[in-house]
């Protein structure tokens, strides 16, 4: 598919999907959501893609937020509507993709930009990003999930402050908080990204699956996250990849994992 929002690279078993609208500051519309769904739905399908990388164009911004003049005008219906299809068709659907999914993020992820980042299944960041939600600046609260996810990574008490205030942070203050797992120069970023993938790629694609699935349980309403362990653990004990992995082991070699 040709997009006009966004670039999608694959390389090496790794699949980079770029935001790209550098003079919106790959600000969010329904059409960039809409081409960053179908992206990962096809790296998801692609079995030879073993982690995805979403990132931004550009040195000044990840995301710098949604497109606001899009929904300026919306009443209550519509609202509700944005946000519901928005959760629905990126922000849920990314959470859930059994590819892991790394936010690279370089300089501004503002509002959608920081949802979009905390639904991926971790995040790096360069020493000039700048995180935050402003929605109550425009009279709004996130819309994306930011209220859920913010909560759940770096606590309540930090979320309330951080959304109430509108207040942006850096990257080392979102590495102390346990927003972001690592902060580099924005050079060293894409490279740290894709040391990372090198070392998922190496490690079984179905056990790393039933993982996302396991850890993503326990913050899913009504749902034990300890039954659903036990049975990801116990499915995996039926795969190629088990028997690989333990016979490797024991024959003190290195695995060579087919994701069957």
């Amino acid at each position: 598919m040709k997009y006009n929002m966004i670039l999608s690279d694959f390389s090496d078993g790794v699949t980079t999907i770029t935001i790209n609208r550098p003079t919106k500051l790959n600000a969010l519309n329904s059409a960039t959501i809409f081409e960053l769904h179908t992206a990962l739905k096809a790296a998801e399908s692609d079995l030879d893609t073993k982690v995805i990388i979403i990132t931004g164009s550009g040195e000044k911004a990840f995301v710098a937020g949604a497109d606001i003049s899009e929904f300026a005008h919306f009443d209550q219906t519509e609202g509700r509507s944005l946000s519901k299809e928005g959760q629905d068709l990126l922000f849920d659907f990314i959470e859930n993709l059994s590819t892991p999914v790394i936010a690279a993020v370089n300089g501004f992820a503002l509002g959608g930009g920081l949802e979009l980042a905390m639904a991926a299944h971790f995040r790096l960041a360069s020493t000039n990003a700048r995180m935050g939600l402003p929605e109550v600046s425009l009279g709004l609260i996130p819309g994306y999930g930011g209220t859920q996810r913010l909560a759940q990574l770096i606590g309540k008490g930090r979320a309330m402050e951080m959304i109430m205030t509108a207040t942006m942070i850096d990257g080392e203050k979102a590495l102390a908080y346990g927003l972001v797992n690592h902060v580099v120069p924005q050079e060293e970023l894409l490279p740290k990204c894709f040391a990372l993938a090198d070392k998922i790629k190496s490690n079984s694609s179905l056990a790393i699956s039933a993982a996302i699935k396991a850890v993503n349980a326990n913050f899913a309403d009504g749902v034990n996250g300890y039954d659903v362990e036990i049975s990801e653990f116990g499915k995996c004990f039926d795969t190629e990849d088990f028997e690989e992995g333990t016979t490797a082991f024991l024959e003190k070699r290195k695995a060579k994992f087919s994701g069957k």
